[in-house]
């Protein structure tokens, strides 16, 4: 199919429409998201108006362009559009011009609307008009108002006129970054990072918290969890992921602490961490991979328990998914092929044979005592390491925090 009969891209905005006195400022960070997921193309100019965001191409590669648009959430949908005179011969003019070097129309149907209400020709009227100009011109089409292959819409503005070709689906949501920070227990496994990509599309920033047990785990493992950050990040704003030194709590809850309730201190004290880290980094929230009752740790009794040690909301976006449709929403975002590379995480290396499903917080807190938690803690926290992840060529691999 053709391409370079467009000159414009023009993006509108889903739920962002909605948002009365406050919708400035999510179409700012919209448009800056556009802006920096946008700068390898060297010619485009970006505009923003009251209702959406113009993008003229100026011989950039529109398919390209185009792919990456798809992808930034607050974006309800782009349609490629050509701009011509307030006229209804240019406006006929352009509408053939679309029809012709289109492939593949047999149908069609025109959608014209004024924005400017001072244009002497009315909707109906032009509706009329332009779809006789392209029945005489084009003998091989006709009009399908139902189902056609082609929908031209026709925006009459006060200097101006668009005319639209098809119209291309965006990733919907809230622009990265309008909606708070939130931390995410992310593994190498399929679930936290389909939560993190749910959470980023309600416009979360995404800061990651991994957990590594070297040497019971490997560079390998945590090499899953860079890869699967730089995915997350892809989607929108900058990751950081902060790498969790875990070997020395696990050994210690390894010798402390019962069989069927070490996941569930192991759990505890993940979360006590994350809470630190969360500070740390402004995070207003933790979140999860967590699915309600998939495995023994996240039943409610589990997540009460464990949920017990922090004062932070904890965000559970695929509580009520199942793994098949976690699985299909991972492998629609490409995390899943990453997710299955054959490196256990810190929790398949330490899971207990039969861990306790319904643990009990009284029961938690009296073998917790066992342990020097406070000092675990802090030892744990003081040496994390934190990569980041902007999208740039290289990534900047921070100092020890």
């Amino acid at each position: 199919m053709k391409r370079l009969i467009y000159d414009y891209l023009v993006v509108r905005f889903g739920e962002i429409a909605l948002k009365g006195k406050n919708k400035k400022s999510f179409v700012i960070k919209l448009e800056n998201d556009i802006r920096h997921k946008l700068s390898r193309f060297s010619r485009l100019e970006i505009r923003r108006h009251f209702d959406d965001i113009e993008i003229r191409l100026n011989g950039d590669d529109q398919d390209q362009v185009l792919s990456v648009l798809r992808r930034i959430f607050g974006i309800q949908n782009i349609s490629p559009a050509i701009k011509v005179e307030n006229t209804v011969d240019a406006m006929c003019e352009g509408a053939l011009r679309i029809v012709n070097e289109e492939n593949g129309i047999r149908t069609f149907k025109i959608e014209a609307r004024r924005k400017n209400k001072q244009f002497s020709v009315h909707s109906d009227e032009l509706n009329r008009r332009l779809g006789a100009s392209v029945l005489k011109n084009c003998p091989e089409v006709r009009v399908d108002v139902h189902h056609p292959d082609l929908t031209l819409r026709v925006e009459v503005g006060y200097r101006e006129t668009r005319i639209y070709g098809h119209e291309y689906d965006g990733a919907g949501g809230l622009p990265v970054g309008s909606s708070g920070k939130v931390l995410l227990l992310l593994s190498g496994g399929i679930d936290s990072p389909v939560a993190g990509y749910l959470l980023a599309r309600r416009g979360a920033t995404i800061e990651a918290i991994h957990f590594q047990s070297p040497p019971y785990t490997s560079d390998r493992a945590k090499q899953k969890v860079v890869d699967l950050s730089r995915r997350l990040q892809s989607f929108g704003g900058t990751v950081r992921l902060h790498l969790v030194p875990f070997t020395k709590t696990q050994l210690a809850i390894r010798d402390a602490v019962p069989e069927d309730y070490r996941i569930t201190i192991m759990r505890r004290m993940m979360f006590r961490i994350a809470e630190k880290q969360a500070a740390a980094t402004g995070s207003l929230a933790l979140a999860t991979g967590e699915s309600l009752g998939q495995v023994a740790s996240q039943t409610l009794e589990s997540m009460n328990t464990i949920n017990s040690v922090t004062n932070l909301p904890v965000l559970r976006p695929l509580v009520t998914m199942d793994k098949l449709e976690i699985a299909r929403l991972a492998k629609s975002i490409d995390t899943y092929d990453i997710s299955i590379r054959p490196y256990e995480d810190c929790c398949t290396i330490f899971l207990p044979r039969a861990p306790r499903t319904r643990p009990d917080p009284i029961h938690a807190g009296r073998f917790e005592r066992a342990l020097p938690v406070d000092k675990l803690v802090e030892d744990a926290a003081h040496h994390i390491e934190t990569l980041t992840f902007d999208g740039s060529q290289e990534d900047i691999f921070s100092n020890l925090l």
